[in-house]
């Protein structure tokens, strides 16, 4: 095990403590019972060893792939390799990174990236970052660490066509071979500029303390990241977890259906069983009820203020159309219109996405209405509300100070079969300012609805 830094724990039962409790605050879960798990898994394994103290550490405490990124970054602050014997060797003979020319240290990161282990590019890391990534404070004693300066001095993204050149030596360009190259040079420089990354955070940490920068060192598990600050990258993301959660959400809206009525009588095997009790029907037997798919109406707040979460739940109305009978889907600002044309079968995500912010009508003087888009849908498309109808409403409840409609919205919820309000706001912001959520609260169940955890949450409480 590395000694322990100015700032790091004591042992390793504090390390291991601290670890534990910088996941669960990195959003990860890891209950009491993994954590114990884990010092169990610590028993059989050589403690010298980091990455067994790593992959012990993940077969106990990680549920799901998308945890591993924030658990990797957390694990080396938490257990940083040791810096000593920085000293790299390359194939013609020693080179000391404290000493060599900026030329000799990208000829060897070159050769390291055409081929070398994790091992040997981590230490040519951390020596790069000793030399280049250095430089001092305004508070006395106090350094600054940075990988930009590091990747600033070696461009390891402008040693390409030299590596091509050499390892290719004169092979027709193009072909499968430079492809080849090209992908494992690829890789070798973004375990680089990670590895440069690491080595950064782990000096800062020693500097400012662990804790403090594993807070600002990990963003939350994708599933966690609120929609209301995801960024298009998360967007992308995301687009893999709304198929599974459209399958989950039209599932538990049939069990709940299925719960709720009996199938027709079934005449013969009561009038059987009345054998048994002298032809009195002591017991009636029902005919299981017909497969049901659901129908659903979706009405979705698509401002501005809510565009991220709007977003996400249009790729949602999407998915959801192939999971019930009849799924229609209106999005509003401070009037409505319906939009299930652009979601027709076949058609592309993003094109759909494109379409309806050109040609749909939810806009009359841009500031979000709640009351008189629900009363011009009352209007337009009360037609849509139906006895097998689930309606899902997707909005903020802030309406800027206008009337809330409330008599309109419970008109709507009582010809629906059954009804939910879905909040990307936090619970504590409920009811401040323009918002009047507890309002709509009274009329229709709302559900603060921030991330896909709380989503699949919601569903599951459809059984």
């Amino acid at each position: 095990m590395p000694e322990p830094g100015p700032t790091a724990p004591a042992s390793l039962v504090d390390r291991h403590v601290g670890f534990v409790h910088a996941l669960r605050a990195a959003g990860l879960p890891v209950s009491v019972a993994e954590g114990l798990d884990a010092v169990n898994a610590l028993r059989v394994i050589e403690l010298a060893d980091r990455e067994s103290l790593r992959a012990a550490y993940a077969a106990t405490l990680v549920k799901r792939p998308a945890y591993r990124p924030g658990f990797d970054v957390l694990f080396d602050l938490w257990f940083p390799a040791s810096t000593t014997g920085l000293a790299a060797v390359r194939a013609g003979g020693p080179l000391d990174p404290a000493t060599a020319e900026l030329k000799e240290l990208r000829e060897h990161l070159a050769e390291l990236l055409t081929g070398s282990t994790d091992q040997e590019l981590r230490e040519f890391a951390r020596a790069m970052v000793e030399r280049f990534g250095r430089q001092a404070a305004a508070s006395p004693g106090r350094q600054n660490w940075f990988s930009y300066s590091v990747l600033r001095a070696l461009s390891p993204e402008t040693l390409m066509a030299g590596i091509l050149r050499n390892v290719l030596q004169g092979q027709e360009r193009g072909g499968l071979a430079e492809k080849t190259v090209r992908q494992r040079v690829g890789a070798g420089i973004r375990r680089f500029e990670e590895a440069v990354a690491t080595d950064v955070r782990r000096r800062i940490a020693e500097d400012a303390g662990i804790e403090r920068i594993a807070r600002s060192a990990v963003r939350p598990p994708l599933d966690q990241v609120d929609f209301l600050r995801v960024t298009k990258a998360d967007l992308a993301r995301l687009r893999r977890e709304v198929h599974p959660l459209a399958r989950r959400l039209a599932a538990r809206l049939t069990i709940k259906h299925r719960k709720g009525r009996r199938g027709r009588l079934d005449f013969r095997r009561t009038v059987r069983a009345s054998l048994q009790s002298g032809g009195v029907p002591l017991t009636t037997h029902f005919k299981p009820p017909r497969p049901h798919k659901p129908e659903l109406v979706i009405l979705c707040d698509t401002s501005d203020s809510v565009s991220s979460f709007a977003h996400f739940t249009l790729l949602l109305t999407y998915a959801l159309r192939e999971q019930f009978t009849k799924v229609r889907a209106f999005g509003f600002v401070d009037t409505v219109d319906e939009i299930t044309r652009f979601f027709q079968p076949g058609a592309d995500v993003v094109e759909a996405m494109t379409r309806l912010a050109n040609e749909s009508d939810m806009v009359r003087f841009g500031r979000t209405n709640y009351g008189h888009s629900l009363e011009r849908f009352a209007e337009r498309y009360a037609d849509a509300i139906g006895p097998k109808t689930s309606l899902l409403i997707l909005g903020d409840a802030r309406s800027n100070y206008q009337p809330p409609a409330l008599d309109v919205l419970r008109s709507l919820v009582s010809g629906a079969r059954s009804a939910y309000w879905l909040n990307p706001e936090p619970k504590q912001q409920w009811d401040t300012g323009d918002s009047v959520a507890s309002e709509y609260g009274t009329v229709v169940a709302m559900h603060e609805c921030r991330n896909v955890a709380q989503l699949a949450a919601f569903i599951e409480t459809l059984a």
